[in-house]
């Protein structure tokens, strides 16, 4: 029911606060532009700030994504789902409201949240806090403005409260080079271990 609910609102151009595998974030149709900017408006985030966007299963994320490499897509097989945000190159300039000012570069989220497993369509996503505040653990830390704004509230209890690590996979395919650039859910030392060392450069934190 959650995840029909979940749907079901997305489709009708609304915005969901809802539990991630990581914090409490925000979600709404990723096509349509009313909905981005409302998702906005209610964080404070800049219009030309790109977001990610988020598969509720990893099939369904590589079937909207038959462009990526092979070497790409073993990483993500590896490293999906949980709690990674992928910058993936976007050749063919998908989800332009998401990516904004960066139309060549594809922020990529599918979380570990059986939950939501049956949601059929992407959404952009993002922390349910305003722009460079804290995330929100609990529902009750989602600023009030926020929760009142949203069109469906689904609470998950006390989540982890470590964000996403984002990882930066655009030369991949190529070379094999990856950098961490937020730290976060997933230690880069984890994230070694799935994908080898760096062919070049250092990780950043």
């Amino acid at each position: 029911m959650t995840a029909a609910a979940f749907e079901r609102c997305i489709r009708e151009g609304g915005v969901v606060l809802f539990a991630s595998d990581t914090v409490y974030g925000l979600a709404c149709d990723p096509l349509s532009r009313v909905a981005v900017e409302r998702l906005y408006a209610l964080k404070g985030r800049a219009a030309d700030k790109p977001a990610a966007v988020m598969f509720f299963s990893l099939p369904a994320a590589l079937a909207a994504l038959p462009e990526l490499g092979a070497r790409v897509r073993a990483a993500l097989a590896a490293l999906l789902p949980g709690g990674v945000t992928l910058l993936l190159p976007n050749p063919r300039g998908r989800f332009p409201l998401a990516c904004t000012s960066d139309p060549g570069t594809l922020g990529l989220r599918v979380p570990d949240l059986p939950a939501l497993a049956d949601v059929g369509v992407p959404v952009l996503q993002s922390s349910a806090n305003h722009a460079g505040g804290p995330d929100a653990r609990r529902l009750a830390d989602v600023p009030g403005p926020i929760r009142d704004g949203a069109d469906l509230v689904l609470d998950g209890g006390t989540l982890p409260g470590t964000p996403s690590t984002v990882i930066d996979l655009r030369a991949y395919e190529h070379d094999g080079r990856w950098t961490v650039v937020r730290a976060g859910a997933l230690a880069a030392a984890a994230v070694g271990t799935v994908l080898g060392p760096p062919s070049s450069g250092e990780q950043r934190p």
